[in-house]
């Protein structure tokens, strides 16, 4: 029996933050010890993680790894050891790839492709389309985390704009119904006004006024009539506006709640003044909004109005983000680098480390109602990470793991570094080596 035990950590779980250690036997935690290490323990593998802070492994709802038919920017492998590195051991593919993930056939086979090449625990939303209520049907509420539907064109252009078919979708799919909610009517009728004025040829300082807090909110408040009428569950995907906020309440538990909502680490650490240094990296759907909405943002996750972190991961070349605001791709590399971001602002006191904990494992797994993970508790797999709260280190080409090889974080130095990465009780991620050895669990919900 393989046993391992991290020995001295400081364990930050649950709201606490304490100096102990945890015993895994294969895939699961056995034990957790606060204090003395009882003399049972003292055949397993021993990890000293002295001074170093001991986590539950982050959960991602929402990343894009390009896999099938995207795979020169991105797939599930290359990606997968991205997310290890950067502490996230388990994730929620979107379905708007090539084909897109909207038969239960095409489920089948990412499922198969997770299998055979994901480094971290894999999972994979379906999409919903104009006609496809026939296949979600078919789906095992077990193997899929929700429905996704895109109320706005984005990347791969999987719109649901017919009404009646939004209708049947939300009072008919029985399931989680997670949305990307821009306004298209919004959204054209403000490229035709800045496109008369200006000419095609937008710089990224449009984009947000493109895609607008308007545009956000009439189509985040049209969802959450229609779930509010029907009874659906409804989750809001990369939440970018104060005003959305409004949508959303903190007087229920998580488990009460029938609509969430999420936002995003480029949300939580940009705003639109850093156009102009960063242009077209930061080009986001949706964009990325002013300093007041930041600031409404990180304080909807301090008082859960917004109850999880996650990240949007969606990884395009250079070379695609290229161009005016209107042609360059929406979308960037976030998941090797989400974690560290959010302890960054926890070190700076905008979040404490309990909250980056919660909303970032806790409460995607409670969300999602995932089967043993997030939490540091016996009898769950063993999803751990171990951060070096003391080590200084700058994003650079050399220690990027994305397959599309940048990052918006490119030349930043930060203050955290992921030390260690346990999935399902292997060491996935060990100071700067991801072991392809390790595969992933596929998720199950319950």
């Amino acid at each position: 029996m393989n046993r391992t035990l991290i020995k001295n950590a400081t364990v930050i779980n649950e709201g606490r933050t304490f100096t102990g250690s945890v015993l895994i036997e294969e895939d699961k935690i056995v034990a957790v010890y606060e204090g003395t290490i009882p003399v049972s323990a003292n055949d397993a593998a021993v990890v000293d993680a002295t001074g170093k802070y001991l986590l539950p492994g982050a959960i991602d709802d929402q990343v894009h790894f390009r896999e099938p038919g995207l795979t020169h920017k991105g797939d599930i492998a290359s990606e997968s050891r991205a997310a290890v590195a950067g502490g996230v051991t388990t994730f929620m593919d979107m379905p708007n790839t090539k084909p897109q993930t909207t038969t239960f056939a095409d489920l089948e086979w990412k499922l198969q492709r997770g299998a055979e090449t994901s480094v971290a625990n894999y999972s994979f939303f379906f999409g919903g389309t104009n006609d496809n209520m026939d296949e979600i049907r078919k789906l095992d509420r077990n193997r899929v985390p929700g429905l996704k539907l895109f109320l706005g064109s984005s990347t791969g252009n999987m719109l649901v704009d017919k009404k009646q078919s939004l209708e049947r979708i939300f009072g008919e799919a029985g399931m989680l119904i997670a949305v990307h909610a821009e306004k298209e009517e919004v959204i054209k009728r403000n490229i035709a006004h800045y496109t008369g004025l200006y000419g095609e040829d937008l710089d990224i300082s449009f984009h947000s006024k493109i895609r607008s807090e308007e545009a956000c909110y009439a189509s985040s408040s049209e969802a959450v009539e229609l779930a509010t009428r029907l009874g659906s569950r409804l989750h809001l995907l990369h939440l970018s506006t104060a005003k959305e906020l409004s949508l959303l309440s903190n007087k229920l538990s998580l488990g009460e709640k029938n609509i969430t909502g999420e936002v995003c680490v480029h949300h939580l650490w940009f705003h639109d003044g850093d156009y102009g240094q960063f242009g077209n990296r930061i080009k986001w759907n949706p964009s990325i909004k002013t300093l007041a909405d930041r600031t409404a943002l990180r304080e909807a996750v301090n008082n859960n109005t917004i109850d999880i972190v996650a990240t949007d991961h969606a990884p395009h070349l250079l070379s695609e983000k290229e161009g005016s605001c209107l042609k360059a791709a929406s979308g960037g590399p976030l998941i090797q680098h989400s974690l560290i971001v959010m302890l960054e602002l926890a070190m700076e006191g905008r979040f404490t480390y309990e909250k980056v904990v919660e909303k970032m494992a806790h409460m995607p797994a409670e969300l999602f109602r995932v089967d043993r993970r997030g939490y540091i508790r016996p009898g769950y797999y063993a999803d751990l990470v171990l951060v070096d709260p003391k080590e200084t280190w700058t994003v650079a080409k050399e220690n990027i793991l994305y397959k599309c090889g940048w990052s918006p974080f490119e030349g930043y130095t930060f203050h955290h570094a992921v030390w260690k990465t346990f999935v399902n009780g292997q060491l996935a991620y060990d100071n700067g080596r991801v072991n392809d050895e390790v595969h992933g669990m596929e998720v199950r919900y319950s």
